[in-house]
């Protein structure tokens, strides 16, 4: 990867990592969590010995208390610290995620055309939801098993200065070896895994996304054969990154034998000359198998480090590195303009690669002024809608209010102009979930009575109310219910400038009439720009611009 690309890497996985303040208590926990198992091995191997050969019950008492002490204490501490772990790590992931979009949505839907669905759902999905490793199962693990492991070699020094040198140099040469077998093993298969999945997501996409035109032209085998190979190959791969880890955990598992009979060795002779007597040789004994058991994860660790990296790379990967020169970004002034008269002069706008949407466009919209703007397919239209809403960079004088829409950030533009596309996005959720979208506080009554407003408050309550789902991206709807729906949740919204984009498209020619006059009538005291082939009904527009060419006439 080059230079730049490594540099957006390091920034996704600095993304990807909680904020130190957030983080530092899982990482408090999880240090006592481990410490408390380390303790307790060691209290119970001296009590136990200690029981044998002394006949005083005062010594042995105090460390029955140290047993149940260690015993509880990890416990609680192993749960507070998954606890503070994963509240860290999901509001992170939501926060990257969040960014993630925001960093995609001054490309949509200008400059996402030919991107792959199905990679890019994977590479928001997959591999963001597989960052949350990163400060789950590499930071932490490490971090605790690295404090542990000085700490027991700290604490063993005390009793045999030879049975810690061992101790230490075990766990170094472990370090070593799992993170060595891990990488010579299982690295590419464990940084191919992320692509695999994408491509397994990808032809799934793909295949349900067009399984009607697939099943028409008999390609369906084709596409399904497609998607038994990608699970065949992930399979393969996920299998061999679990060799991987096996290897090197097992690795470990006779490296922590070897530190132990290494412990005996050191630490016998201080018992023959009376340094050391039987309890303590028990700890120096006992200690290296749990502070090898907390050593487990760093396998474990080594292996997601190359797997979020992985992801980390697909996602700079999907993301594209510049933004095309015919969209504007979305910085600028979030302030929101005093009014809401639009006016544009001159107006001239491209896609991304291809010829001039917009030639010369001059358009004027009053506030609560109702006009259609018409003309051929091809026309220009729909880039006028995108221009307005600031998916395409327009050159020329485009006002809001008399401030310049140029100045304005993305989001302050689109909360003054709503755009309601030809096919509008319906969740697979409830017709109340579907709108608390455009705002969350609303109450039913509220979302009820701008249902009514739409004209659909006699259906829901044959639907059975608000609680009725609508399928997935619409489908228990139709395309005029689907329309009503999208024009209610942008009422909600409250937008003081509303584009309707071909709101008829897919609607039944003897409904159009009856849908555009609702929807007008709806928008109120809105400012109201239809794009339409179809002439709304008589008396609820206020005028007609014609686009040809790009070019209004």
């Amino acid at each position: 990867m080059s230079g730049s690309g490594s540099v957006r890497v390091r920034e996704v996985l600095r993304l990807a990592q909680p904020p130190t303040a957030r983080f530092l208590p899982s990482l408090i926990w999880g240090v006592l969590s481990a410490a408390a198992a380390v303790s307790l091995l060691a209290v119970s191997g001296w009590l136990i010995v200690s029981a044998s050969i002394v006949d005083s019950l005062v010594p042995l008492s105090v460390a029955v208390v140290g047993v149940r002490f260690f015993a509880v204490s990890r416990a609680v501490f192993r749960y507070l610290e998954r606890l503070s772990g994963h509240d860290a790590a999901l509001r992170q992931l939501a926060a990257t995620r969040a960014d993630m979009v925001r960093r995609l949505v001054p490309l949509s839907p200008a400059g996402l055309g030919r991107t792959d669905r199905g990679r890019m759902l994977s590479a928001l999905v997959d591999d963001v939801e597989n960052l949350q490793n990163l400060p789950l199962r590499v930071v932490q693990p490490l971090a605790v098993a690295g404090v542990v492991g000085l700490g027991s070699v700290a604490f063993i020094a005390f009793i045999s200065v030879p049975a810690a040198l061992t101790l230490l140099a075990c766990l170094v040469i472990a370090a070593l070896a799992a993170i060595g077998l891990g990488w010579l093993f299982g690295a590419r298969a464990e940084e191919r895994v992320s692509e695999q999945r994408g491509e397994l997501s990808a032809s799934l996409v793909d295949y349900f996304g067009s399984l009607d035109v697939l099943l028409a032209f008999g390609a369906e085998p084709q596409a399904r054969e497609r998607i038994e190979r990608a699970d065949a190959a992930l399979r393969r791969t996920v299998t061999r990154a679990s060799l991987s880890q096996a290897l090197a955990a097992g690795a470990l598992s006779v490296l922590a034998g070897v530190a132990s009979v290494c412990a005996i060795a050191a630490a016998a002779p201080g018992l023959s000359s009376g340094v050391i007597d039987g309890p303590w040789l028990a700890v120096v004994v006992l200690v290296p198998m749990v502070v090898f058991e907390v050593f487990g994860a760093v396998p474990i660790a080594a292996s997601s480090w190359r797997s979020v990296r992985a992801s980390a790379e697909r996602i700079v990967d999907a993301l594209p590195t510049q933004m095309p020169e015919e969209l504007r970004t979305d910085a600028g002034d979030d302030d929101d303009p005093a009014g809401t008269a639009l006016e544009l002069r001159d107006v001239r706008a491209s896609w991304p690669g291809g010829a001039p949407a917009l030639r010369d466009v001059t358009l004027d919209v009053r506030p609560g002024e109702k006009v259609l703007v018409t003309g051929p397919s091809g026309a220009g239209k729909s880039s006028l809608a995108a221009v307005l809403v600031g998916f395409l960079r327009a050159e020329g004088v485009f006002t809001i209010g008399g401030m310049d829409a140029a100045s304005m950030s993305g989001p302050a533009l689109r909360r003054t102009i709503g755009l309601c596309e030809q096919h509008p996005q319906l969740f697979d959720e409830d017709i109340r979930q579907n709108l608390l979208f455009a705002r969350d506080t609303a109450t039913d009554d509220e979302l009820l009575d701008v249902l009514q407003r739409v004209g659909l408050g006699h259906w829901v309550r044959e639907r059975g109310g608000l609680d009725a789902r609508v399928g997935d991206r619409g489908a228990l709807v139709s395309g005029g219910q689907a329309q009503r729906i999208a024009l209610a949740r942008a009422l909600l919204r409250g937008f003081p400038v509303l584009v309707l984009d071909e709101p008829t498209a897919g609607v039944d020619p003897e409904a159009s009439d009856a849908l555009l006059g609702d929807l007008l009538r709806a928008a109120g005291e809105q400012s109201v720009l239809l794009i339409s082939h179809v002439a709304p009904p008589v008396g609820t527009i206020d005028r007609i611009v014609r686009i040809e060419a790009g070019r209004t006439v």
